[in-house]
């Protein structure tokens, strides 16, 4: 579970999209961003909430957000994800989890009584300044757009 603070200055990071192209917060400088960890690419739960925010891009987007989400998957299974589902936003391949660790959503996790380290679906949304200014630690996967929605007003 992360221990970063609503109200405080989000880490920077640096990484590639799916196209291999280099990505990074200064990107979105001036812009209020979406930045949702998941596990896996192709993952019921990952599957619902990536599908569920791509519904609901038109309205995220109308309230001035971008949207960019992030998982140790590889920049080529983000482009098969992304073009198996049609998401139009990119995915950042976090495969050294430099990322996943700067926003310390990396830890001990439990399914199915087998115990092991993962990515905590954890979403973050990151103010024109670069502050965080919302965290959701517990992501609705099938309506995650709403709960953001509901959050921000």
């Amino acid at each position: 579970m992360t221990t970063l603070q609503e109200g405080t200055k989000a880490p920077d990071f640096k990484g590639v999209n799916e196209k291999g192209e280099s990505i990074s917060l200064s990107d979105y400088k001036g812009k209020k961003l979406i930045l949702f960890f998941y596990p896996k690419d192709n993952t019921p739960g990952c599957t619902a909430a990536a599908c569920n925010l791509r519904d609901n891009f038109s309205v995220l987007k109308k309230k001035g957000f971008e949207l960019l989400g992030v998982s140790p998957d590889t920049a080529k299974k983000h482009q098969n994800f992304i073009d198996k589902f049609e998401f139009p936003f990119p995915l950042l391949a976090d495969t050294e989890k430099e990322t996943i660790n700067a926003y310390k959503v990396w830890g001990p996790k439990s399914f199915m009584g087998k115990n092991y380290d993962g990515v905590y679906r954890t979403t973050f949304i990151i103010d024109e300044k670069g502050k965080i200014s919302k965290i959701f630690t517990k992501v609705k996967t099938k309506t995650h757009a709403e709960q953001i929605l509901e959050a921000i007003g």
